[in-house]
């Protein structure tokens, strides 16, 4: 009698056991594996720009080309610009600056060289992007910066610095929005966005998609995007997000040819905003809701005589369509 009593308790112990072990399962299933076997996500993180296709001088780089009456041979302002802007800055010095003025740290290019650590200190073209780049313009370290329009923050440096930057538009870009492209939402108004980002949508079924969290991303605080939707948000403040958004659908922001031409994320899908997808006609004639300017930079206290000249020449018709051909939207029509 005792021994069947015995037998029963351990049988009883390992059912329990068992049913311990199968809730964790279960539990785990409806947190992680239920949620991620469709959750739109993976490919929203925006990728690294490719510097090593957007290099001058180099037969088989992918700059434009365009009959260019500048030829700059000396006192040759450095460029350097946002990740974005890229393919612009480089094209410039391709079509203007002479063989040689682009040099590297060992003689080569590197193809590490995702942050601009191979460029030479004595490189006309170096790659800071923006928030290291805002530093080099107002340290002096670098002439002319191309850039979306600055942070509270970067402002706030150069005034400490007692430095005057000089903004001159040359160029139009859209921020754009954009999800995997198993996400079955297309379009988002403005103002969906924005609630997206202060916390008053937090599932994509609240915005005809799927039953799934929603994870806003964010940007490195400084660089052009983040400044780019701090602004778009106005008196909304970006709020923290739900721990289980890790688990949900991403959105992510960016510039459209950032996102369509130099990286080519055939994953993602940009959003129609107000029911106007960012195609560069309807950047152009205003159609696309959220277009940004994108500007040459320098001090105002730089006494180099090529600044102006080059800059004059990026705002003719040679230098808008050579903005044009690099992939964006030029600023005077």
């Amino acid at each position: 009698m005792g021994s069947t009593k015995k037998t029963v308790k351990q049988l009883l112990c390992l059912l329990a056991v068992v049913f311990i072990f199968a809730s964790i399962n279960f539990s785990l299933y409806l947190l992680l594996t239920c949620r991620l076997s469709n959750n739109f996500s993976g490919a929203t993180q925006a990728k690294m720009v490719d510097v090593g296709k957007y290099l001058p001088h180099v037969e088989d780089s992918e700059l434009p080309k365009v009959d260019c009456s500048l030829k700059l041979t000396e006192n040759l302002p450095v460029l350097d610009g946002a990740a974005a802007l890229v393919p612009v800055y480089a094209a410039i010095i391709d079509n203007v600056y002479p063989e040689g003025s682009v040099k590297y740290e060992g003689g080569v290019f590197s193809d590490d060289n995702y942050y601009g650590e191979n460029f030479a200190p004595d490189s006309k073209m170096q790659y800071k992007n923006t928030v290291r780049g805002y530093r080099a313009i107002v340290d002096g370290d670098t002439d002319i910066l191309f850039c979306a329009s600055p942070s509270e923050e970067q402002k706030r440096y150069a005034e400490e610095k007692g430095v005057e930057l000089v903004y001159v538009p040359v160029g139009l870009e859209a921020f754009v929005f954009f999800v995997n492209k198993n996400n079955p939402v297309d379009s988002l108004t403005t103002d969906e966005i924005r609630g997206i980002y202060c916390g008053e949508y937090t599932n994509w079924a609240e915005l005809g998609g799927a039953n799934r969290v929603i994870n806003p991303l964010t940007r490195l605080p400084g660089s052009g995007s983040q400044s780019a939707m701090d602004a778009f948000m106005g008196d909304k403040k970006i709020s923290s997000k739900s721990p289980l958004a890790v688990f949900g659908a991403s959105i992510g922001f960016s510039f459209r040819y950032y996102m369509d031409g130099i990286v080519d994320n055939s994953d993602v899908k940009m959003l129609s905003l107000n029911g106007v997808y960012p195609s560069r006609e309807n950047i152009e004639n205003g159609s696309y809701p959220i277009t940004a300017k994108f500007y040459a930079i320098y001090r105002s206290d730089n006494q180099n005589e090529n600044i102006p000249v080059l800059i004059d020449w990026i705002l003719s018709d040679e230098g808008q369509q050579l903005i044009e051909d690099s992939g964006y939207v030029k600023i005077k029509s």
